[in-house]
């Protein structure tokens, strides 16, 4: 098993949570707010999502070295599950369900009769004889046996839920939901399994690599940079929001000149200048890093730092207007007025009433920087252009639009997948947020 850097903090932020919520349990501030979030049919469907994009994400963490494969190669275990999209590349661009190439070539018969036309696929489509005549009701069959199979799964799932703890049917909206979008998620994922083994569901690109393979992999790259470059800038915008808003004075000063300074530095620069210095680092000390796995991940690294040290100044500036105001409040003047130590109210009443706006800009910012990734990418200073991302699948189809016929298959592909992330984000965050929130609080 190979552990690479940033498999370790994912599976650390995991254990943070996991502790975190194990020790809120029990209090019933912690408790009555998620109930209210059960309530909502929107955050529960949003729920599932994200939670089925981090399993993706997980099986993409877990890396090891195969015993059959060639030197220093490294794959995880979502790799060798999707070994049927992984090792099944074409020559070049092919269209999805399409069993030829998308460009035409100079086709030579086994009779040696050359003709232009487009050849077929090594891979997809070549179980059938008769294109023509096969292909539709062969997509078809098994488009329908895979939904019968996540049909099934998920009704088993359901009534073993069901018969463990004897409820009633349909006597909890929340457990509807959830399992609803299990079963249209499950149908839809062992749809594309089935269908995968045999065709390209959404095409290849230029080299004639899978485009759902890729979009697959790129889960992982997205979640990455919104969870990790969060991690790094939620405790700086905490703590110096909080300080600089309660105590004012001198700490408020040097606060605000460290933000203002590290604001008109141009982000762009800072990330550009950070990837150059890995990459001479990387360039000098090559025996550290023996496979483009490795490599790929020191730069991804390095890229959540820069973006986590240049990100947390607007969080912080709302925390300080927001702690100015509460600092203020006739609960904070009376247990300052009984002597409570200042720490103490901190921690039980400027930090609890933050929350909610900490909690929507971590939402936000983490579905920028899903975006943002895609921006860097253009310029070419994002993640390594051998890692799997939205943004370098969106930066190589920004030449394939121009082409003629027109490839737009990759571009709709990291459109859907990155459109689903942000915005089963953001409608959670929404809900979570309204629940959290004090001043939304039911009497």
């Amino acid at each position: 098993m190979i552990i690479l850097w940033t498999d370790a903090l994912i599976f650390f932020l995991i254990l943070v949570l996991i502790l975190t919520v194990f020790s809120l349990r029990k209090k019933e501030q912690f408790i009555r707010p998620w109930k209210k979030v059960t309530h909502s049919r929107t955050a529960m469907v949003s729920l599932v999502i994200l939670l089925c994009f981090m399993f993706i994400g997980l099986l993409d963490s877990v890396h090891f070295k195969p015993s059959d494969s060639k030197q220093n190669e490294i794959i995880s275990i979502l790799d060798y599950w999707a070994n049927p999209l992984r090792l099944t590349q074409e020559k070049s661009y092919s269209a999805p369900f399409s069993a030829y190439l998308y460009s035409k070539e100079l086709i030579i018969t086994e009779n040696q009769i050359r003709s232009w036309g487009y050849p077929r696929l090594e891979y997809g489509a070549s179980h059938l004889s008769d294109i023509e005549a096969e292909k539709m009701s062969d997509i078809l069959s098994k488009a329908i046996l895979g939904l019968c199979k996540g049909a099934g799964i998920t009704l088993l799932i359901f009534f073993a839920y069901h018969y463990l703890t004897k409820l009633v049917f349909f006597s909890s909206k929340a457990v509807n939901t959830v399992f609803a979008t299990l079963f249209l998620i499950n149908t839809i994922s062992y749809m594309l399994v089935d269908l995968s083994s045999y065709y390209h569901v959404l095409g290849t690109d230029k080299v004639g690599e899978d485009v759902l393979y890729q979009a697959i992999k790129s889960i992982r790259t997205g979640l990455v940079i919104g969870s990790l470059t969060t991690l790094i800038m939620l405790p700086m915008a905490i703590i110096f929001g909080i300080l600089a808003g309660f105590f004012r004075g001198w700490v408020d000063d040097v606060i605000q000149y460290i933000y203002t300074t590290l604001n008109s530095i141009p982000g762009v620069l800072l990330i550009a200048a950070s990837i150059l210095m890995v990459q001479v680092y990387m360039a000098n000390h090559q025996e550290e890093f023996t496979s483009l796995v490795a490599r790929a991940d020191m730069r991804l690294l390095f890229l959540c730092l820069i973006l986590g040290v240049t990100s947390w100044t607007g969080l912080c500036r709302l925390l300080r207007a927001e702690t100015l105001k509460l600092r203020e409040m006739e609960y904070v003047q009376a247990a300052q007025a009984l002597g409570v130590p200042r720490y103490l109210i901190l921690y039980r009443h400027i930090l609890p009433n933050v929350m909610h706006i900490v909690l929507i800009s971590v939402v936000l910012d983490f579905s920028s920087l899903v975006l943002a990734e895609a921006v860097l990418s253009y310029v070419n200073i994002g993640v390594d252009p051998t890692t799997y991302s939205w943004g370098n699948m969106i930066n190589g189809a920004r030449l394939e639009m121009a082409r003629e016929p027109i490839v737009w298959w990759s571009l709709a592909a990291s459109f859907v997948f990155m459109f689903s992330l942000v915005l089963a984000a953001n409608l959670f965050a929404d809900t979570v947020r309204d629940a959290f929130d004090p001043r939304r609080a039911e009497s």
